[in-house]
């Protein structure tokens, strides 16, 4: 009988899109934070996405002090590999958006392929009360945003994982950013195999109708070839259903209350570890295994947990 394919499930517990006041579960402090990944890492996640905030207000922060009590407590109580962002804020600078991963040399770390809108201002639409001001200033912002991820700082970041020994989720929320993906590749700076998370429904990036998840498959195959694995991340509603079809066309999973507040139709998810529980039984009723984080590491090609700096 052949084996079963094994699916990495990506857990992203907290991040810039979502703020505090739009779901009470949302974590914010370091010890919620943590303990958020180490609820999706128990259900399944064989990688945490790791963002940090201020515990002062709860926005986003890249400070390496924010991160310290998190990833002391995950590398204490769990296996999991630990990916940390580069992408911060949009609101960020580059060098800002570096310190953590430049810091505490992870296993693996995100990377944005390209510059691009990043629209979230219609959440003003959707919510009307906010606890602190940055979070309705952030959103009315994005109106006259450009995330900035240009040929250089790509360039920058990739130099920093191969000084450190950090490989890469690269993150591609656009036909665009696969075309620099290739780019980078003919060019011998990223290590294969290439891990690819296509991204799905922000506004700014490629939509999420089934057909935008096709022309992403065709298009990162015709480029990169056998050279990558492929993972979905869809964001709000689209992220059961795109992280599903993702995985019967053979892709990864992401999910995470960072991606997405929502476990069905007007109904907040308790956290990311739920979500992390739902897609896992859609994988195993389509027949496929959750690979462990050791099991990951070696289809990544990753350096192992005590190789990192933290």
């Amino acid at each position: 009988m052949a084996e079963k394919r094994k699916v990495i499930i990506t857990s992203a517990v907290t991040g810039a899109i979502h703020t505090p006041s739009m779901s009470e579960y949302l974590p914010v402090t370091a010890e919620q934070i943590a303990d958020a990944a180490l609820g999706a890492a128990e259900a399944g996640a064989a990688i945490v996405h790791m963002h940090a905030r201020h515990p002062a207000d709860g926005r986003p922060s890249q400070d390496p002090e924010h991160f310290v009590p998190i990833l002391d407590k995950l590398k204490a109580n769990t296996d999991a590999i630990v990916n940390i962002t580069t992408g911060g804020s949009p609101h960020m600078t580059v060098e800002e958006r570096l310190r953590p991963v430049a810091a505490f040399k992870p296993e693996l770390a995100s990377l944005n392929m390209g510059s691009m809108n990043f629209g979230l201002y219609p959440m003003l639409d959707r919510f009307k009360e906010f606890k602190n001001d940055w979070e309705r200033e952030g959103l009315e912002k994005s109106r006259d945003l450009v995330f900035k991820n240009t040929f250089s700082d790509i360039e920058t970041i990739l130099g920093i994982g191969e000084a450190n020994g950090t490989r890469f989720e690269f993150e591609c929320y656009d036909i665009s950013h696969l075309y620099n993906l290739a780019h980078f590749l003919s060019r011998g700076l990223p290590k294969v195999p290439l891990f690819v998370q296509s991204v799905f429904g922000l506004l700014g990036g490629i939509g999420g109708d089934p057909e935008d998840l096709m022309h992403m498959r065709r298009t990162a195959d015709r480029l990169l070839g056998d050279q990558y694995l492929w993972s979905i991340l869809g964001a709000g509603r689209n992220q059961i259903p795109l992280a599903t079809m993702g995985a019967a066309m053979g892709s990864h999973v992401r999910v995470g209350l960072e991606d997405s507040l929502w476990i069905g139709p007007g109904q907040l998810a308790k956290s990311s570890a739920e979500q992390v529980s739902r897609i896992r039984i859609i994988l195993e009723a389509l027949n496929f295994e959750v690979a462990t984080p050791d099991e990951a590491r070696q289809m990544l090609g990753l350096k192992g947990r005590d190789s990192v700096g933290f």
